[in-house]
């Protein structure tokens, strides 16, 4: 319809403006919001902003360029907004190697903030940055009555020393020790504050959540909450039973395996609560030593649960753990739906994955094996009795499979692929985790890997390739276990 006369945009109603710009997407809408002060007025109008999701620092920028960006994000919409997703990585970009040497993998551990006088005062203030951004999320939310949904994902994977990562390090920043005492007790007022609280989410926030923060939460929002991800590395639980006995509503949760004790798992279980949907663990090796598995749930405390919760369903990510803690952990009764192996250093055995294939055949849907080394061993005792191929002829629910690390002959790559057929949603496999049998090309003629990019894409009824770059297929896992989950508990 065109407009008569003299007419321009400028004439239409704000409400129409309004309507108009609630198509654009959170970036468009900055932008548009330069071109002139009515369309700023319009822009900033709380309707349209009712959610919204931000990543700060990372390879975008340094995270010190960022805060104010943060800032003025937080301070014009952090009172009303009614569902943020916000990841913070200040230190990914920021604590690039000195010399510039791009080699270091994913697992390696990284420098102290002491071993480089370079790499420690951009420590500090890559942190000092991650603390005031914290500071500025909580300072604009923290009288938000409205706020429904809270997710918030610290990419600090940069401070993992040997052993067990922690906020210890954010005491040698300038006031870090009154900024993160600021910080825990603005989250508290926060989650007192609150009024409608469906949905919080706190994954590797360091100097976040502690022990004590949950009792302040209100308790309309203990009625309301549906779901509840606490992650973090810390020494004890964040989690009390008396706690999570208030949120009888519950449809997910996500906690580090070890806090999942035998004592949770039977509240979880009571038939007075609302029946549990999804569940999400965390089991680091790493921790293992400090948080053992003594006293975690039991056969019979799974058993009582799903008794109770019918629909339930389990999602575990094992960071380097080896076989035999696996073991332990894989009750029959479990209900497990994904499992992610990630590992540098441990391996998984073929028993592992027999076991895994025997107990979880009729619930086992996603399937990640991921290492990280530099060698890639055989799960097969021979080449004809592959425990994956086992595992995608047993699991009859499995969609998903993604493999790295570990060799996989091509002709049990074909196998799979004919046995899950179209109903595997996704295969991925990187290039070098193929081998060949060299007794194939007696009687198989051409290329052996066009040979079976043809046979697997048959197999799977589309088109199919390996994954040329294993980055590609390996991730940072504590954020993919914090993306998925996220996923994971929305699909119910």
């Amino acid at each position: 319809m065109a407009l008569c006369g003299g007419v321009g945009a400028m004439a239409l109603p704000s409400e129409l403006i309004v309507h108009v710009f609630s198509f654009l997407s959170d970036r468009d809408k900055l932008r548009a919001s330069a071109v002139c002060s009515r369309w700023r007025e319009c822009l900033f109008y709380p309707a349209l902003w009712t959610e919204l999701r931000l990543r700060i620092g990372g390879c975008s920028g340094s995270g010190s360029d960022e805060t104010p960006r943060l800032e003025f994000l937080m301070r014009k919409f952090g009172s009303f907004v009614r569902e943020l997703r916000l990841e913070l990585a200040p230190v990914e970009g920021n604590l690039s190697p000195v010399n510039g040497d791009p080699s270091s993998t994913r697992t390696d551990r990284p420098p102290g903030p002491d071993s480089d006088p370079q790499l420690s005062e951009r420590w500090r203030d890559a942190m000092a940055a991650y603390l005031d951004q914290v500071l500025c999320v909580f300072t604009s939310i923290r009288n938000n009555r409205n706020l429904q949904k809270l997710s918030l994902y610290g990419d600090t994977f940069i401070l993992q020393q040997e052993g067990l990562s922690d906020s210890t390090n954010l005491h040698q920043i300038h006031q870090g020790d009154k900024k993160i005492n600021e910080i825990q007790q603005l989250f508290m007022e926060f989650v007192s504050n609150s009024r409608q609280l469906r949905w919080l989410s706190c994954s590797f926030m360091l100097g976040l959540v502690t022990p004590c923060s949950l009792a302040c939460l209100s308790n309309p929002s203990a009625e309301t909450l549906q779901h509840l991800s606490l992650l973090d590395h810390q020494l004890g639980p964040l989690i009390s039973p008396s706690e999570l006995d208030r949120l009888s509503n519950l449809h997910s949760l996500a906690l580090d395996f070890s806090d999942l004790t035998s004592e949770l798992c039977g509240l979880l279980a009571s038939p007075q609560r609302t029946p549990l949907h999804r569940l999400s663990l965390l089991l680091n090796g790493a921790a293992l030593e400090f948080k053992p598995l003594e006293g975690t749930a039991t056969e019979d405390d799974w058993k009582a649960l799903v008794r109770v919760s019918a629909n339930l369903r389990v999602y575990i990510m094992a960071l380097e753990v080896d076989s035999s803690e696996l073991l332990r952990v894989l009750k029959p009764s479990l209900p497990l739906e994904r499992l992610h192996l990630d590992s540098y250093s441990t391996l998984v055995t073929d028993a592992a994955v027999e076991l895994i294939s025997q107990q979880y055949n009729k619930t086992l849907t996603h399937f990640l094996l991921l290492r990280d080394g530099t060698d890639f061993p055989d799960l097969s005792v021979n080449r004809n009795e592959d425990p994956l191929v086992l595992l995608a002829w047993r699991c009859t629910q499995l969609a998903v499979l993604v493999m790295h690390g570990y060799t996989v002959w091509s002709h049990n790559l074909v196998a799979i692929s004919r046995l899950r057929g179209s109903s595997l949603r996704v295969l991925t496999v990187s290039e070098e985790t193929i081998d060949f049998d060299p007794d194939q090309s007696v009687y198989m003629e051409g290329d052996p890997v066009h040979n079976l990019v043809k046979e697997v894409s048959l197999g799977l009824g589309r088109v199919w390739h390996p994954c040329l770059d294993s980055n590609l297929v390996l991730s940072e896992p504590t954020q993919h276990f914090h993306r998925e989950l996220h996923a994971f508990s929305t699909g119910m």
